[in-house]
């Protein structure tokens, strides 16, 4: 790919966290681009640095030391606020294992809410709204609230949620880790066919084989460094070459 196709790169990420008496290395060295359009998957053990990971790049947490370039150049001061609400609210769209609906607010009001806080105008945030439910196959619902959803159900209004904005960077974190094989399956097609109509990209921290299966590339993280990548080709041997990857991760871990 070029570089013009580059919409992230990281360059040598360290975080420490200090404790008493004690360090704790979450990421050491990390590097990567992520390229317009692609769903890029993150693997490892527990403990290994994925969250740390995600929650850097969400602008969450800070480095210690290390790069972070966005469409080529240095996003300055993205990890002090004001800036860092910023940032977020213009390049990132968040999807969580936990859903993290706001109960008392109807599923259109929820997906509505990162236009709301835009300050937005209503003509155009019903027009989105609308689309969103469309897309996501939840108009039926839209006036139910979280509790009368089901996972999948909920799941796919955290995802309406965080892409009406149209962030050019999706991160999610375990998306389909409280869900059934099924629903999971239809959570995964739901991104992927986000990800084409609108080009986004994506970084999906799993520890599931089968949802690396539906990315485009997968970092394998131990320690809190990438110690291998796999490009998947779309067919079924890539869930046995990842698990096999996985499995020998896991293994030198132990």
């Amino acid at each position: 790919m070029e570089n013009s196709d580059i919409v992230l790169s990281v360059k040598n990420l360290c975080k420490t966290y200090e404790g008493t008496g004690h360090k704790v290395q979450a990421l050491k060295n990390v590097s990567f681009h992520l390229y317009r359009g692609e769903l890029l998957a993150v693997m490892g053990t527990s403990g290994s640095g994925k969250s740390t990971l995600l929650n850097i790049l969400g602008a969450l947490d800070e480095p210690n030391e290390g790069m972070i370039m966005l469409n080529g150049m240095v996003k300055e001061n993205m990890f002090t606020e004001p800036y860092a609400t910023q940032y977020r609210r213009e390049n990132i769209g968040f999807i969580f294992q936990s859903f993290n609906l706001l109960k008392d607010l109807t599923v259109e009001e929820n997906i509505a809410l990162p236009l709301i806080l835009k300050g937005k105008e209503s003509d155009e945030i019903d027009k989105k709204v609308r689309q969103m439910l469309e897309m996501v196959g939840l108009m039926e619902w839209k006036k139910h609230r979280p509790i009368q959803l089901s996972g999948g159900q909920q799941q796919r209004v955290a995802i309406a949620r965080a892409l009406i904005t149209s962030p050019p960077i999706v991160l999610a974190d375990e998306p389909t880790g409280n869900l059934d094989f099924n629903t999971s399956t239809d959570i995964l097609n739901v991104l992927v066919d986000m990800k084409k109509r609108f080009h986004q990209s994506m970084i999906v921290v799993t520890h599931d084989p089968f949802v690396a299966t539906y990315a485009d590339r997968v970092l394998f993280f131990r320690d809190g460094q990438i110690v291998d990548v796999y490009r998947c080709t779309y067919e079924q041997e890539d869930l046995d070459r990842i698990l096999e990857k996985f499995k020998k991760i896991m293994g030198k871990s132990q």
